[in-house]
């Protein structure tokens, strides 16, 4: 197992990614709307950015690479904003996409922070981040997540 893989806010950005994968190739497929299109790249940049941004080395790659895949959950909920105002999808669905994305924003909204203010340094790249912690519980720790 990776080390990113590990992570809670990976695991979520993944669920959402199966999610939306199953609008775009069965709900949606027939649409050809351009959303429908944005909508299948801004969810796969969530877990791709997570992963990547989890094997850099300075703080302030990871930050970096956290705030894109946040801004991708944000424009992925914008997608289904579109879709519903193009009445192309359905309330509850936009809801349920939404419940995803907005734990996965907050997750990532706190890690960035995080990332953000430690100086960048170079450090090892193992992970010790459990699956079952929770974002409330991990910035109560002392250190918080590593992306190590």
């Amino acid at each position: 197992m990776f080390d990113h893989e590990r992570l809670e806010v990976y695991q979520r950005a993944v669920e959402f990614v199966a999610w939306a994968g199953e609008l775009v190739d069965a709900d949606l497929a027939r649409r050809g709307q351009s959303a429908v299109k944005q909508l299948d790249r801004a969810s796969t940049s969530i877990p791709l950015n997570i992963a990547e941004g989890n094997g850099k080395r300075s703080s302030a790659d990871r930050a970096r690479y956290l705030d894109i895949s946040r801004g991708s959950a944000l424009e992925s909920a914008a997608c289904l904003d579109v879709l519903g105002a193009r009445r192309l999808l359905e309330e509850t669905r936009i809801h349920a996409g939404k419940v995803l994305l907005t734990r996965i924003v907050e997750m990532l909204s706190k890690l960035v922070a995080r990332f953000a203010e430690e100086p960048s340094t170079s450090t090892s790249t193992s992970t010790s981040t459990s699956t079952s912690t929770s974002t409330s519980t991990m910035s109560k720790q002392r250190g918080g997540p590593r992306f190590r």
